[in-house]
């Protein structure tokens, strides 16, 4: 009977954990709680879910959707708990989060091949290890990570740019032109009149921001920014000076708009998610509004007026690795290969998508998956990829459509084409996953 060290009781250790003693694996996971605390948990239970209660929606028509389908193939075990502690909440799979916890829990102490062990772990050893402590690492744990992997590898917040549609710009306003350059495309190009550069300052200004947990503003205070200026939420340039984004990130320089044949006063520019190009983020334009404040703001950039948004911005507390550096394509660590990461702390981002990552991780040790396993139209392969593709600015991803490969053919119904897209990804899933 193969032995495992499990690093964090929380959706992804617990998933792994589970998924290897139903492979007859003799799993110790560890679990700090409650002799050693976080700042946003209230209890010692496993799978305790701290934020939104929400699991996102269950329709296939949606990336979450589809995620949570493709994880059932894949013989999810967190599912059907919560399903079974759902609560009423539309289309949405949002759980009793106190039941969730207590029935996860439950289940564990309850398994004879696991066993719980409620104390820190402070630091890495050679025995054979999933590392899924979680945004909330202790520091303790935190140090010798860094002193493994290297102090560059480990982030301690996230700087999202939003990420929009392709199918939802108009193109009409928005063109095509890399600065300087008259034969390469790589950036889209959304450009501003004096007047509407103004405005859009001026709603950047009044726009209400999300409010940060007490922890994260004890955190945030104690960062020097100076480091992280790469990282500045763009209603923060704004608040700065109305000139500073045309100065920064707006610059509008070696660009011209071919509606008027001048350079634009400012101009934001989005960068391709996917060799596709079926999405695209707002580059530097990280974050820290609320979500409905987001919408309502960047729909005054011109050309994004009907913009749907695959994923919105956000700044916050969020320690995670520079997962395309330093994991192998089997999520273990280059420089110490007996250590596998699940979780958040990987680069994934949602309480869905830190299940999924439990749960790759252990098909990955038991059944000795690669991603190549899972076709390229699913999510969760795409997922997968995510934490491997070579990035300058990596940063956590959650599911979305803009990941996948679009149809073969253009679909204008756009409720019928992510039917269809969820179609070809499951139908496919489960012929791989019938040729095991």
């Amino acid at each position: 009977m193969p032995n495992i060290k499990i690093i964090g009781g929380g959706l992804a250790g617990s998933e792994a954990a589970l998924q290897l003693a139903d492979s007859d694996w003799n799993v110790t996971l560890y679990e700090m709680r409650p002799h050693q605390c976080t700042e946003a948990h209230s209890s010692e239970k496993l799978a305790e879910v701290v934020c939104s209660n929400s699991f996102k929606s269950k329709l296939q028509t949606t990336a979450s959707g589809l995620l949570k389908a493709e994880m059932q193939h894949m013989g999810c075990k967190l599912l059907p708990i919560a399903q079974k502690h759902s609560v009423p909440a539309g289309n949405a799979l949002a759980i009793n989060r106190s039941a969730f916890a207590a029935a996860v829990t439950k289940q564990i102490e309850e398994n004879p091949n696991i066993q719980l062990v409620r104390r820190e772990v402070t630091k890495l050893d050679d025995e054979l290890t999933i590392l899924a402590s979680g945004p909330l690492t202790s520091m303790a744990l935190t140090a010798n990570l860094q002193k493994t992997i290297g102090q560059q590898q480990l982030y301690f917040f996230d700087a999202i740019a939003p990420i929009v549609e392709t199918e939802s710009l108009d193109l009409n306003i928005i063109f095509s032109k890399s600065r300087y350059q008259d034969d390469n495309s790589d950036y889209l190009n959304c450009p501003f009149s004096k007047e509407e550069y103004y405005e859009f300052v001026e709603a950047l200004n009044n726009a209400e921001k999300h409010e940060a947990k007490e922890f994260e503003n004890r955190f945030f205070q104690n960062l020097d920014f100076k480091f992280y200026e790469n990282c500045t939420p763009i209603e923060e340039l704004a608040r700065r000076g109305k000139d500073t984004l045309r100065f920064g990130v707006m610059r509008p320089v070696g660009l011209q708009d071919p509606r008027t044949g001048r350079r634009p006063y400012a101009v934001i520019q989005l960068r391709a998610e996917n060799q596709a190009k079926t999405a695209y983020n707002l580059v530097g334009c990280q974050t820290m509004l609320k979500y409905g404040q987001q919408k309502q703001v960047l729909q005054k950039i011109p050309g994004l007026q009907n913009a749907k948004f695959l994923r919105y911005g956000s700044i916050h507390r969020n320690t995670f690795l520079n997962s395309p550096e330093i994991l192998k394509p089997n999520l273990s660590l280059k420089n110490k290969p007996n250590i596998f990461v699940a979780g958040q702390l990987s680069g994934l981002e949602g309480y869905v998508e830190s299940i999924l990552s439990g749960l790759l991780v252990s098909k990955i040790l038991t059944q000795n998956w690669q991603k190549e396993k899972l076709p390229t139209t699913t999510i969760s392969r795409n997922l997968w990829e995510h934490l491997l593709k070579p990035s300058s600015n990596f940063q956590p991803m959650n599911a979305n459509f803009g990941l996948v490969p679009p149809l073969p053919y253009r679909e204008s119904n756009k409720k019928l084409k992510k039917q269809k897209m969820a179609a070809r990804a499951l139908a496919e899933l489960k012929t791989a996953l019938d040729q095991s």
